[in-house]
């Protein structure tokens, strides 16, 4: 394939990471005109942007999208910590960070592992849409408690209303995120608000009672949040660890994980919206405009890690922007890494020959998720 002229078109790309050094190099920090955008790309600039007070996860005057005004996506989305800024977006944070705290990730890679038995024993194979696809969310619904014979429902419910967080989200795509939002609250609900509730939901009642009791709609948002956080970013680790294990002994798995995070992040750009001017360095983002963050390339840069472009599970306290940064810094991190080494563990015992896959894969057409199609 060609260069990529931008940051948008690098994510499918077999090899960005050359365009990421030249642009981290040549220009860390400046206007894209293809994109209409600023764009963030050193270390510097991209946990500048991602702590930004003047910039915000939303476009200001669209807080929720349009056509998902009036409908369960819409209420869902409203209230996600991942899509807010503000006081109460930094209490109901906490309030997910407290319960996610209690949720044990060793857990998580023994739930990942059985589900991953389950797929290979039903399939005679691996069919690795499903391992990276399915089975995250199959655990994380574990992890909330939801009956196994609910799983397979609600891996593919968040599959559907994850299609309505991108811009470029179709009507077609926003009404099935609107239908799956409404099932996601049914399914979830009684575990947040029955006599009994448990897993994490249990865990984000206990956190809402020791902190400022939030509305029930907040946390039910927020538990669908645990669902969707873990839908493409989670594929993605998957797939890329799948990848290095073509080039790596397996060794550790979990910090195989942790490195392809940074050295091949599954989430490789988000964006900020300029509420008031923002300035850094010579520039100033004018309210309006938007910072395209490029988390991949700030993950090579060299002023973050030395060496950067050397892939090395044991780099001793790697700098990894993947995850975010700031008030809007992801929380799942741990489960997401558990929850990859998990499959890969299994998938290794059954057998599986990384050299099979191919060398250079395709990517799907996505904005800001580098996901293998393998």
């Amino acid at each position: 394939m060609q260069t990529p002229t931008n940051p948008v078109e690098a994510v499918r790309h077999p090899d960005p990471y050359p365009y990421y050094a030249r642009l981290t190099a040549e220009r860390p920090f400046g206007w894209d005109e293809q994109l209409q955008a600023w764009v963030a790309a050193d270390a510097a600039s991209v946990t500048a942007a991602l702590s930004a007070a003047e910039l915000r996860v939303r476009p200001p005057g669209e807080p929720v999208p349009t056509g998902l005004l009036g409908t369960a996506a819409g209420a869902v989305f409203g209230d996600l910590v991942r899509m807010t800024d503000g006081p109460d977006q930094q209490r109901l944070k906490q309030v997910v960070l407290d319960a996610l705290g209690e949720a044990e990730p060793a857990e998580a890679g023994k739930l990942a592992a059985e589900r991953t038995r389950q797929s290979l024993e039903r399939a005679g194979g691996p069919g690795f849409e499903e391992l990276m696809f399915q089975v995250p969310a199959r655990v994380v619904a574990a992890l909330c408690g939801l009956d196994a014979g609910l799983e397979p429902e609600a891996a593919r419910l968040v599959g559907d209303f994850v299609q309505c967080i991108p811009a470029g989200a179709t009507a077609e795509q926003q009404r099935a995120a609107a239908e799956a939002a409404a099932r996601l609250r049914e399914l979830l609900g009684p575990g947040l608000t029955g006599a009994e509730p448990t897993g994490l939901l249990a865990a984000l009642v206990r956190a809402a009672g020791r902190r400022d009791r939030p509305r029930v709609a907040p946390l039910l948002a927020n538990a669908v949040g645990f669902l969707s956080q873990t839908y493409d970013a989670t594929a993605g680790l998957i797939g890329n660890s799948l990848l290095a294990l073509r080039e790596q002994p397996a060794g550790d798995l979990a910090e195989l994980a942790r490195e392809v995070a940074r050295h091949d992040a599954p989430i490789q750009n988000t964006r900020r919206f300029a509420a008031e001017p923002w300035r850094f360095g010579a520039a100033t983002v004018q309210p309006g405009q938007a910072v395209l963050v490029v988390l991949a390339a700030a993950n090579r840069d060299p002023a973050a890690n030395p060496d950067p472009h050397a892939f090395d599970p044991g780099r001793p306290a790697p700098s990894c922007f993947t995850f975010g940064a700031g008030p809007h810094r992801c929380p799942g991190a741990d489960l997401a890494v558990a929850i990859t080494a998990g499959v890969l563990d299994e998938l290794l015992a059954h057998g599986f020959e990384a050299a099979a896959l191919p060398a250079g894969p395709s990517y799907r057409a996505l904005a800001n998720a580098r996901i293998p199609l393998l």
